[in-house]
């Protein structure tokens, strides 16, 4: 069993990052590529539709789509046309959200190590990864990595075992409510920063309105026992 641990000085034992949303607000392009893919399909497709999605394992998202959009097209099939769409978008600009990369300098220059917990696919992560400095992440878990996606714990339980810490030693971050109950579940303390979609209180969730001034000391200060 993982002893107790926490960072230096008092801080998180490690800080497990999602992504969309998050560290970076990809969830526009998302919507624009589902729209174009209803679009060349011949089906029809909400903002409200899209909501539900955001947060979601892409496999559960596109069976969602399937359903809803009305399109007769593999879930897999539709995975890798979402993937097409967001990564030519991603490459040509990658949207930070505001003090998340910030934050992410801060942590490694205290020796907090990170990890990334992503529902999206390794194609996706690439280019994103490439405008960071080398090792920013120590263990990235990806979508296509784990058997269950969000909400289930797998992904929070996968990234703190191969850091080697107990998840309620770590700080999550997510914006999503299906993120958030993942990281709970796992035992990780969830710092939310809504987005797109409003997120439920819960026993393990402390609510930020921002990560722009956010220290590691901040984290560690909000780290549930």
């Amino acid at each position: 069993m993982t002893e107790p641990t926490t960072g230096p000085g008092g801080l998180p034992a490690a800080v497990l990052w999602d992504l969309d949303g998050t560290l970076v607000d990809t969830e526009p392009y998302w919507i624009e590529t589902e729209y174009a893919l209803a679009a060349e399909h011949g089906g029809t497709w909400s903002e409200a539709h899209a909501l539900n999605l955001v947060g979601n394992d892409l496999l559960d998202s596109a069976r969602y789509i399937r359903e809803h959009m009305g399109i007769d097209l593999p879930p897999e099939e539709i995975v890798e046309a979402l993937l097409d769409g967001v990564v030519a978008r991603v490459e040509q600009s990658v949207p930070w959200t505001a003090g998340g990369r910030e934050l992410l300098e801060e942590l490694r220059g205290a020796g907090v190590r990170c990890a990334l917990v992503t529902m999206s696919y390794q194609r996706f992560v690439a280019p994103i990864l490439a405008q960071l400095p080398p090792e920013t992440f120590q263990v990235i878990v990806t979508g296509d990595q784990v058997e269950l996606g969000k909400p289930h714990p797998e992904a929070y339980l996968t990234a703190a075992a191969a850091l080697g810490v107990r998840p309620e030693d770590c700080v999550a971050i997510e914006d999503s409510n299906t993120g958030a109950k993942s990281a709970e579940a796992a035992g990780c303390t969830v710092v939310v920063v809504q987005n797109h979609v409003p997120v439920l209180d819960g026993p393990r969730r402390v609510f930020r309105d921002t990560l722009v001034g956010l220290s590691p000391a901040d984290l560690g200060a909000l780290r549930l026992p």
